[in-house]
């Protein structure tokens, strides 16, 4: 990485404590389905990202002792504090799954009652939880007073338009032993669709003893300033306007980063794809990151299009140089190596 595009240090305060954890910094990257692996979390967390939320698992998965699971709870120290999420309509599996994955030492353990996708949220998982508020309440009682970590919860403002309850909810997850509590300014029934609103984020934050973390449609550093100032929340989270854009982290607008900068962050990102994910699932699961990083740069369609199926490293490399893009030479020697990157193959 270029030596001025390391991050500022954080901090010498904290801005929050999850429970005693002392948490520095008002920006962390959110937890996102099929994203947040452990190559993008470290990337995001290296320019600023304050904390690192792993992608949700569900409870059955980890009782069922499912390889997939723990890996996508893989993480490294330097990424602390780490909180596991999980998922499930069930009191007792997410209980016991929160148990055993006690014991592999994250810094707390969410439950997550905002995805909205059906084959969650339809069977009572996810955003299901949020028409049963007396449901979370002994959720949330049940793990906070069994685990020894913290407990959180990340929800949505309710079920739809006529079940917007959040504010129950938020005292539900609240009285009953929750350290913090993460809100999406949207109902199950929006999905990502319309506007995220951020004064009932506010009403919350208002009313709440506990952290509160806004989330939704935070594109640029202006707008992740201005939302905490209005909402007067502890951090906002932010999800998919960090795909390509770390610096978003690092209060940098992303037209300002210069072509060798972003020729080293592509090339670090796919270095840690590798090692993590392995040569041929590496290179597929980096595309979903390839197009957001080159989003913008007013690469030719054709030239898009080779680029993004390519199916080996060192033809990735090669179409990233025929457009400028090139980490070699003294930035490419600054590249992540493989032998740093080793404890993420120890999943």
């Amino acid at each position: 990485m270029p030596l001025d595009s390391v991050p500022s240090a954080p901090p010498a305060q904290p801005r929050f404590f999850l429970r005693q954890i002392p948490v520095f910094g008002e920006r962390i990257l959110a937890p996102m389905d099929g994203v947040s692996d452990w190559p993008f979390r470290s990337m995001c967390r290296s320019f600023g990202s304050a904390m690192s939320y792993t992608a949700f698992v569900a409870a059955h998965d980890v009782l069922a002792g499912r390889p997939l699971a723990y890996r996508a709870l893989h993480f490294t120290e330097d990424e602390r504090p780490v909180v596991f999420q999980i998922f499930d309509d069930s009191q007792e599996r997410l209980l016991e799954a929160a148990l055993r994955l006690q014991e592999l030492s994250p810094d707390a353990i969410d439950i997550n009652m905002g995805c909205s996708a059906r084959c969650v949220s339809g069977r009572g998982a996810g955003a299901g939880l949020l028409r049963d508020p007396l449901k979370i309440g002994r959720i949330m009682s049940r793990l906070s007073s069994s685990l020894e970590v913290p407990v959180s919860a990340k929800i949505r403002l309710g079920w739809d338009e006529a079940e917007r309850n959040y504010l129950l909810v938020a005292r539900a997850v609240e009285e009953n032993g929750a350290a913090l509590l993460a809100v999406h300014g949207r109902t199950r029934a929006q999905g990502y669709r319309g506007e995220a609103d951020w004064e009932a984020i506010a009403e919350i934050k208002a009313r709440a003893g506990i952290p509160i973390l806004g989330n939704g449609d935070i594109h640029t550093p202006d707008e992740a300033a201005r939302r905490l100032t209005e909402s007067r929340c502890d951090a906002v989270l932010i999800g998919r306007a960090a795909m390509g854009n770390p610096w978003i982290f690092s209060n940098r607008p992303r037209s300002t980063v210069p072509a060798d900068e972003l020729a080293q962050v592509i090339e670090d990102h796919l270095q840690r794809m590798l090692v993590y994910h392995g040569p041929a699932e590496g290179i597929l699961a980096f595309r979903k990151h390839l197009t957001r990083y080159i989003d913008g740069r007013g690469i030719p369609a054709e030239q898009r299009t080779l680029l993004l199926t390519e199916t080996e490293p060192d033809g990735v490399r090669r179409q990233l140089a025929s457009l400028g893009l090139d980490a070699a030479g003294e930035v490419g020697r600054r590249s992540v190596a493989a032998a740093e990157l080793r404890p993420a193959l120890a999943v």
